[in-house]
């Protein structure tokens, strides 16, 4: 009987507080804050409050938390772009998904050596954690907003792609920082695979599974969705078994399935909305319940933290954005609105963590600035987004869901 009380304490415990991150998400719309940030402050609280918490939750658990929502937000994100809106600004998106990631790398690993004086490996590391945006804060920003002209599928594309990237770059990074055998052109190389194996294993996945949803119907209309979430799952799998990137190959086959017609297609989509939206609201606040908000003050991490916040945010990305983007067929607020739109979020965090499990030098002082300047870009900058769209003439209107 004690079992069974203790049971249903938990069950309410966690029913509850997740009834309240769906609720929350209301508040976005009179409160211009991204649910992702209520989410990960919220639980950072949470754990300071109720230390159990923080103790409870490994930064393993963390990660694989982390890799799977990827999965899913990554998955689901491609069907909402889609190949046509991808090859409409494929040019922007891969130089920013790809050269971006390294510049932006590059630039944040300088700011942390010469202002903050960290090593080089360190800082390598932290701008390597920093330099991709997320998708699930720009899918969530953007994911009710209907955003004129190409720079909402360029900010959206360039989260997707760039995700791959930052973590192929980041276990690059990490292999070479943590053996003796490690050099640069290994790296390198392992990068390149990583790329090439990814979108060929996405390519090939998203057409045998457009196949598959075509011609082999299911006996029941709710195993439709459950039949391209496994897929997605075997997509990813297959990819990183082959020493490629699962993420790269689960976005690709995102892409390829959004034109696809299919017997309850707009069911498939719902669904992996649906799943995506919880994918979100666990991985922040498993994220977040990591995070010891006072040893943030002890160390002055936060400081070192909010020092890069503001590099990356008016420095670092502004100058490759504008650099890459200068040859793009957009208008100046366009283009502006872009170096404005780079949030942060739980791949950021989720790299950190990859640098706390393989033991890297500095790691957990690497994780708590991660943290601060994911706290920085989703409040300040995710706030301000809106705002930025009507001052620099970038169409934005907030569509309300159908109902039906």
């Amino acid at each position: 009987m004690h079992e069974i009380v203790a049971f249903g304490t938990l069950v309410i415990a966690v029913s509850g507080a997740f009834y309240l991150a769906v609720f929350s998400t209301k508040l976005t719309r009179t409160v211009p804050v991204p649910a992702p940030a209520l989410f990960l402050l919220g639980a950072a609280l949470a754990s300071d409050l109720w230390p159990r918490l923080e103790r409870d939750v490994s930064i393993r658990a963390v990660e694989r938390i982390g890799v799977v929502a990827l999965i899913v937000i990554l998955f689901d994100g491609g069907m909402r772009i889609g190949r046509r809106r991808f090859l409409q600004a494929a040019a922007p998106i891969v130089s920013l998904g790809v050269l971006g990631t390294f510049a932006t790398a590059a630039l944040l690993a300088l700011a942390a050596h010469f202002l903050l004086d960290f090593s080089w490996t360190t800082s390598s590391l932290l701008g390597a954690a920093l330099a991709p945006t997320d998708p699930a804060v720009m899918f969530s920003v953007l994911g009710n907003r209907e955003v004129g002209g190409r720079t909402g599928t360029i900010l959206e594309g360039e989260s997707g792609a760039n995700d791959p990237v930052g973590i192929s770059l980041m276990v690059g990074l990490l292999a070479y920082a943590t053996s003796s055998h490690g050099s640069p052109w290994a790296t390198v190389r392992e990068f390149a695979i990583e790329m090439a194996v990814g979108l060929a294993i996405g390519v090939a996945g998203g057409i045998v599974l457009a196949q598959l949803m075509r011609r082999i119907s299911l006996p029941r209309e709710g195993l439709y969705p459950l039949r391209t979430l496994a897929a997605a799952g075997v997509i990813y799998g297959a990819a990183a078994v082959a020493h490629g990137s699962g993420f790269l190959a689960v976005f690709v086959a995102g892409l390829i399935l959004k034109d696809v017609r299919a017997p309850y297609k707009e069911q498939i989509e719902r669904f992996h909305s649906s799943l995506a939206s919880l994918a979100e609201i666990v991985v922040f606040v498993a994220l977040g319940l990591t995070v010891d908000l006072g040893g943030l003050g002890d160390r002055h991490l936060w400081l070192d933290g909010i020092v890069l916040a503001v590099v990356l945010a008016f420095a670092a990305r502004p100058l490759v954005v504008g650099t890459l983007l200068a040859p793009a067929a957009l208008s100046r607020g366009e283009k502006t609105f872009v170096m404005c739109g780079g949030l942060k979020g739980a791949v950021p965090i989720l790299l950190a963590a990859l640098a706390v499990i393989g033991g890297a030098a500095d790691a957990r002082d690497i994780y708590e600035i991660v943290f601060v300047v994911v706290a920085f870009s989703v409040v300040v900058q995710g706030a301000t987004i809106p705002f930025a769209a009507a001052r620099l003439g970038v169409p934005m209107q907030y569509v309300e869901p159908e109902h039906q």
